[in-house]
């Protein structure tokens, strides 16, 4: 009788652990599963915000907007041909690099 009663409150006592553990570990994919959207929810915000962020890069640096800033910013201008100096790089294995003004007119070109 004795073993009986130890082997029905080692059941009991398993049976109580086990409950235990199913209610923890329910609660536990719960709240992970809470903290998982919540961070899908961060990630697309932060994908719009990354999204919204690059067209406004792209509107920062269009060519348009670079060379009005360098004019007005600058006081840059366009070269004349005359200022244009063409940079060669030698034929063979050395690395001297040539430079010669660009040729005036479509016939030196071509030589």
């Amino acid at each position: 009788m004795k073993s009986r009663l130890i082997v029905l409150m080692a059941l009991t006592a398993a049976v109580v652990l086990s409950a235990t553990a199913v209610v923890y570990s329910t609660h536990r994919t719960r709240a992970l599963f809470a903290e998982l959207q919540s961070l899908n929810k961060a990630r697309d915000r932060l994908n719009v915000e990354w999204e919204r962020l690059q067209l406004e890069q792209g509107a920062w640096t269009t060519q348009g907007r670079i060379e009005r800033l360098a004019r007005e910013r600058l006081d840059m201008r366009q070269p004349s041909p005359a200022n244009v100096v063409m940079l060669y790089r030698s034929k063979g294995p050395q690395l001297d690099i040539h430079w010669k003004r660009p040729p005036e007119r479509l016939e030196e070109a071509a030589q």
